[in-house]
């Protein structure tokens, strides 16, 4: 062994075992150390070096923490939002079913014909009636003006030549409603009133039209009492409904009374018809068990009540299917984030070379490097983090003003948001940081 090759052995065991003397007579090595403030002061000093690029560094986790406050935020504000329409309206709706047929195929309509009169004396039910759509031949014309041979409308707009097709013609259907059923539909007037119950008792020829048909049979005005013909039958148009606030379906219908549709057609076929109930909020499951034995009591299973669903099943669906939609969103630009963070800070390592090569040569070791180049990282992570969550509340509080809610942010959101963006930043800047720990010092003060 040659003796610079002894020398070079004894430096070294020297360096792993400081107690034993060097041979060549120089100083035992002292291990350095970076203390955590130091480590701090250097990724501050670091960072402030150029703040432009840290800024637009820390932006993408600004943007993936942002969106991740304000999704889960704003998904728990329109949650709520949601119970509580669903409790005003939802929640107070019934509706029973004809199921007659199913227990019995000889059995004819189950709705009693004083089926309003029986429920006014259950508690808690604020309109009820029956309604069916009305079964027309294909061929009834439905129009302003009379059928005839014709070709069709007129100047009042609607009419309708035998040729046009009934029963539905324009897509619109005749469906017979007892006054109670008009009434639980909620529905907006936009001229004219609703018929009432004389009109159900007399059966008169009156009806009610929603918008949309009243603008395609050319109806303007019930100043002039226009009629609108169902086939060879006038009915005068009492009022047009301008929106209702369940089943909008029948705004592209004609409605008549009950009774008057029983005269002219016939009854509903079998399973033909349903009773619409509007309930007292808190009531519409106890209204659902007891009116099919307050309607047929010798066949209260001639009948089905469909309770309003459970608002908490509702809300766990939409929150699931908004969180899983918005989240995935929030997900996309923290990757984004961490890929810019990563970038920059690789970028920042093959600028520095020089400096890294001149703290490896002053002592520094390969893990004060790596955690150096990790601090600013996850520092950038973390401000980006707290900078985002501020953002994606200011965006709840925002939407929940303009929209008139009550903002809901939940304080484990608040909490996690910003330790996701240290997670990001800390992730991000691990291959950077163990690219700079591998410089050779040699090799980075050549360069």
């Amino acid at each position: 062994m040659k003796p610079a090759d002894v020398k070079t052995a004894d430096v070294s065991t020297a360096r792993a075992n400081p107690a034993r003397p060097n041979p060549a007579g120089a100083n035992p090595a002292r291990p350095t150390r970076l203390s955590a403030r130091d480590t701090l002061s250097e990724a501050l000093a670091g960072i402030l070096r150029r703040p432009g690029r840290a800024v637009l560094t820390a932006l993408g986790t600004v943007l993936g923490v942002g969106s991740f406050v304000a999704v889960l935020g704003l998904t728990a504000t329109i949650s709520s939002q949601i119970d509580g329409r669903f409790n005003v309206l939802t929640a107070t709706e019934v509706t029973v079913e004809d199921v007659a047929t199913q227990h019995d195929e000889f059995a004819g309509p189950a709705f009693p014909a004083d089926a309003e009169q029986r429920l006014r004396q259950v508690a808690g039910i604020a309109h009820a009636g029956v309604m069916w759509t009305v079964r027309l031949d294909p061929t009834t014309p439905i129009g302003a003006l009379p059928p005839g041979p014709g070709p069709g409308p007129g100047p009042g707009g609607g009419g309708a030549g035998p040729g046009t097709a009934g029963a539905g013609s324009g897509g619109t259907a005749v469906v017979a409603a007892s006054p109670g059923a008009v009434a639980a539909l909620a529905p907006t007037l936009q001229q004219g009133r609703l018929y009432d119950e004389f009109a159900e008792r007399s059966r008169q020829r009156v009806a009610l039209v929603g918008s949309g048909v009243a603008e395609r049979l050319g109806i303007t005005t019930l100043a002039t009492n226009p009629v609108v013909h169902i086939g060879q039958e006038p009915f005068t148009v009492a009022g047009i409904i301008a929106d209702v606030e369940r089943e909008p379906e029948h705004l592209l219908s004609v409605l008549v009374p009950r009774s008057t549709a029983e005269e002219l057609w016939g009854p509903p076929g079998p399973s033909g018809a349903s009773m619409l109930i509007d309930t007292e909020l808190g009531a519409a499951r106890q209204v659902a068990e007891l009116v099919p034995l307050a309607l047929r009591p010798d066949h209260p299973e001639y009948l089905k009540a469909v309770p309003p669903p459970d608002p908490r099943m509702l809300r766990s669906g939409v929150t699931s299917d908004l969180s899983a939609l918005f989240l995935l969103l929030a997900g996309i630009c923290l990757v984004i984030g961490a890929v810019g963070i990563a970038n920059t800070t690789l970028v920042a390592v093959l600028e520095r070379t020089g400096e890294i090569g001149l703290r490896r040569a002053l002592g520094a070791r390969g893990r004060h490097v790596s955690a150096q180049f990790l601090t600013e990282s996850a520092a950038l992570g973390g401000l980006g983090g707290l900078v985002g969550t501020a953002l994606g509340e200011l965006t709840v509080v925002a939407v929940a003003l303009v929209r008139d809610w009550t903002p809901v942010i939940h304080p484990a959101t608040v909490v996690a948001a910003p330790l996701a963006g240290l997670v990001t930043g800390l992730l991000a800047g691990l291959h950077p940081a163990w690219r700079a720990a591998r410089i050779e010092p040699a090799e980075a003060l050549r360069r």
